[in-house]
């Protein structure tokens, strides 16, 4: 079951890759019909979505505090894209207090592009061990028993590129995250006996490095894209002479599509999104391996906790079916209602003990939610989705804008 479907799964993907794109009437006359029913942005005007900021995931609990979606055209809306932002700070179930900032900036006709992510957590996040598949024997990876650890997370990741051709960047990064007063709650467990192993400080440690950046990007909008495509290579640096214990080096690579299904409607679509995530050099500490729910913006693995399968690989895949609900109540927005469908699969390999590589064992998960649209120009959704593993258990999910 799980390898079918893992084959499904890229088989969609392989044939976004060679799909042909829209011919140019047709995007013409879509232009057309949005135009005379949607609101045409200004440029340099901030669309502020302010809500009370709710969210649930099985790593945090409910989450309750401030959210703030920002979206801003710094050029013109014809030939450049909205710029987004993404301001929160909340406190969870499990006293976890947590501030971030998560930003991509075009500056006037895409010439630049920036991408931030800013974050202080006093948090805790239970480990699971290494790798998909049993990690303490009993023949169950989702029945690894958790052991609990607290810790101080300070992030400050900023990247800038420059366009080469229309969608084509290319530039470089720095990404800086600092581990502190980790506290784990089992003494000999998972964290404990890795950074023992490998030298680490149990207490705390930091990565800090470069990066190598090229991408492609034609999405319409970041925060919820109705169509285009993205791909990325990053290449990290970690040397010891920043600041690290060991030298490492990673490199992740990520596609993404979006297919519309209806010419008329837009948000009758696809979403296809695939990522890999290598430790090419080196070791890196326990809580800095790739790691699912750790991409930029957190939205991998729903169904699971931020957490739960960590290695030296990552892939995972994911693909979602995203629909309009008529809703005929909010006459100045028919787009206010919508639902989707996903499906996903993660995979991780572990050198170190468990010596399992990738696709040796993989997790799926599947569920659906609703979309409730906050800000028409800016597109700002808010999600709630449920999510549920191949043992039955399920997740509750509330965030803004998709997750993809």
């Amino acid at each position: 079951m799980k390898k079918i479907l893992l084959l499904l799964l890229l088989g969609t993907v392989t044939f976004s890759l060679f799909a042909e794109n829209t011919p140019v009437e047709e995007e013409i006359e879509i232009s057309e019909e949005q135009t005379s029913s949607e609101r045409v942005p200004e440029p340099f005007k901030l669309y502020n979505a302010f809500v009370p900021f709710i969210a649930n995931s099985p790593a945090t609990g409910f989450m309750g505090g401030l959210g703030i979606s920002t979206g801003i055209y710094l050029g013109d809306p014809s030939d450049t894209n909205m710029s987004s932002a993404i301001t929160t700070g909340s406190y969870s179930t499990m006293n976890q207090l947590n501030f971030l900032i998560k930003s991509n900036m075009f500056t006037s006709q895409n010439k630049w592009n920036m991408v931030g992510d800013w974050r202080l957590f006093f948090s805790s996040q239970n480990t699971y061990g290494l790798g998909t598949g049993a990690q303490d024997g009993n023949g169950d990876a989702l029945d690894t028993i958790a052991e609990g650890m607290d810790f101080d997370l300070y992030r400050f990741h900023e990247t800038a590129s420059r366009q080469i051709i229309p969608g084509l960047y290319a530039g470089v990064g720095y990404h800086l995250d600092v581990y502190n007063n980790i506290d784990d709650k089992n003494e000999d467990g998972f964290h404990r006996t890795y950074s023992t192993e490998y030298g680490y400080d149990a207490t705390g440690y930091m990565t800090s490095g470069v990066s190598a950046n090229i991408y492609y990007d034609t999405r319409d909008n970041v925060a919820n894209p109705y169509s285009g495509r993205y791909a990325m290579a990053t290449y990290k640096y970690f040397p010891e002479w920043m600041g690290n214990d060991h030298s490492a080096s990673t490199l992740w690579l990520e596609y993404r599509d979006y297919i519309r299904l209806q010419k008329s409607n837009p948000r009758h679509m696809i979403g296809i999104w695939t990522y890999g995530h290598f430790t090419t050099h080196g070791t890196l500490p326990y809580m800095a391996l790739p790691s699912i729910g750790w991409d930029q913006m957190g939205r991998s693995g729903r169904g699971f906790a931020q957490g739960r399968f960590r290695g030296d690989h990552i892939y995972y895949a994911e693909v979602e079916y995203r629909f309009p609900i008529p809703f005929p109540w909010v006459k100045s927005n028919p787009d206010f209602l919508g639902g989707v469908l996903f499906a996903n699969v993660t995979t991780v390999a572990d050198k170190h003990f468990t010596k399992v590589d990738l696709f040796d064992h993989l997790e799926p998960a599947f569920g659906g939610g609703i979309r409730i649209m906050l800000q028409k120009e800016s597109r700002a959704n808010l999600n709630i989705d449920y999510a549920v593993r191949m043992d039955g258990s399920g997740a509750l999910y509330i965030n803004v804008n998709e997750s993809f």
